[in-house]
């Protein structure tokens, strides 16, 4: 393995997978990770969805309004296209990209590239979502973040939808979701029939 002056290690290409609910940390995670990279003198790129446009449409915020530049994609394919000669690519709101992904962070890391990608794993129905769970099965490592239930203060299981809307992809905050457990969501859920 190669070292270089910052101590931190130059890693042969990986996929690096950190999941959960909303409100969990993933985006923070996946912006401190990046710059790490960033500080270790390695040429990273940050990609997101161009329709997730809830705190800027260029910057990756988490909610604790951390942010780090980005490029706002509209399908996976692009990553490959922005991507040539960098060591580490960094995916943000990885479940509204399309199932082309799970390709691009495979040929990515067979390029030697470190690959991190951050997402919701269910949606509000607790169904898998989106790439997630295909990338989590390809990942070499996995992160599994927990965001804490609202209602009793165990570790969340899912983000629960708040407002009446079936649509699967609904962007928003607080005021349209909130994290809770199984038991506090299969509650909830219960009393919504």
């Amino acid at each position: 393995m190669n070292t270089n002056l910052s101590g931190e290690s130059h890693r042969p290409g990986r996929i690096e997978v950190v999941c959960g609910s909303m409100f969990s940390g993933k985006t923070e995670e996946l912006i401190r990770r990046m710059k790490r990279a960033k500080f270790a003198r390695q040429k990273v790129e940050i990609f997101k969805p161009a329709i997730d446009t809830r705190y800027s449409e260029q910057d990756v915020v988490s909610h604790d309004q951390n942010a780090i530049p980005s490029t706002p994609i509209e399908s996976s394919a692009a990553i490959l296209l922005l991507s040539s000669d960098i060591d580490v690519v960094g995916i943000d709101e990885a479940q509204f990209l399309d199932m082309g992904l799970v390709d691009v962070c495979n040929e990515l890391a067979n390029r030697g590239v470190r690959v991190i990608i951050a997402g919701l794993d269910m949606d509000f129905k607790g169904v898998p979502f989106g790439p997630i769970p295909a990338l989590c099965a390809i990942a070499d490592d996995v992160t599994k973040v927990h965001a804490i239930c609202v209602k009793c203060g165990n570790l969340a299981y899912l983000s629960h939808r708040l407002v009446e809307n079936e649509k699967r992809v609904l962007l928003g905050e607080t005021a349209e979701y909130e994290p809770l457990c199984r038991e506090c969501y299969q509650k909830a859920v219960n009393k919504e029939k």
